[in-house]
């Protein structure tokens, strides 16, 4: 079946942060805090879906408070780091919201992910991700990790939909 076809079921998104909501680098300071870049687009269309009603987790391994301030800026709520079994966090986080597996995006680009892909209604991944992860994703991205991938997958999601925005309607 046509991923596409697959995103009318759709009513969450689980995204990795590093790599997916990044470009996967990482600046280290000698206090031992990380930096990473995120994409404005991304963090737009991600405020956007979670005002509409789509809820937005992160399921990371990555542990650092700037992954929590970027979502909570953006009104996600589920952020899930520090995670050694994504699977295990993954399950948890559909038993809490009540969701079939069928109705959730998930978004990885590196091996640490396949199992969560492997489980998802659709998986997606950057342009840029690891071959494995490209083998098993329903969808590639024309955008690498921290480049807009995030806001495709979103905007087709919501655009199939019908609550992405329109100029006719108001819907802000």
């Amino acid at each position: 079946m046509n991923y596409k076809a697959k995103l009318h079921d759709i009513k969450a998104f689980v995204f990795d942060f590093d790599g997916v909501m990044t470009d996967g680098s990482v600046w280290m300071y000698a206090d031992r805090e990380t930096v990473r870049c995120g994409n404005i687009k991304d963090g737009y269309a991600i405020q956007y879906a979670v005002k509409k009603g789509y809820i937005v987790a992160v399921i990371s391994g990555a542990t650092s408070m700037s992954i929590n301030n970027r979502m909570e800026s953006l009104g996600v709520t589920q952020i899930y780091t520090g995670c050694a079994n994504k699977m295990q966090t993954y399950r948890k986080f559909l038993d809490v919201n009540n969701l079939k597996e069928t109705e959730v995006v998930c978004m990885g680009d590196d091996i640490p992910d396949y199992e969560i892909m492997s489980h998802c209604g659709v998986s997606a991944c950057p342009a840029d991700a690891s071959v494995e992860i490209k083998e098993i994703a329903d969808y590639i991205s024309f955008f690498d990790g921290g480049k807009g991938c995030v806001r495709d997958i979103i905007e087709q999601t919501l655009r199939l939909q019908g609550k992405w925005f329109h100029p006719d309607a108001v819907n802000w």
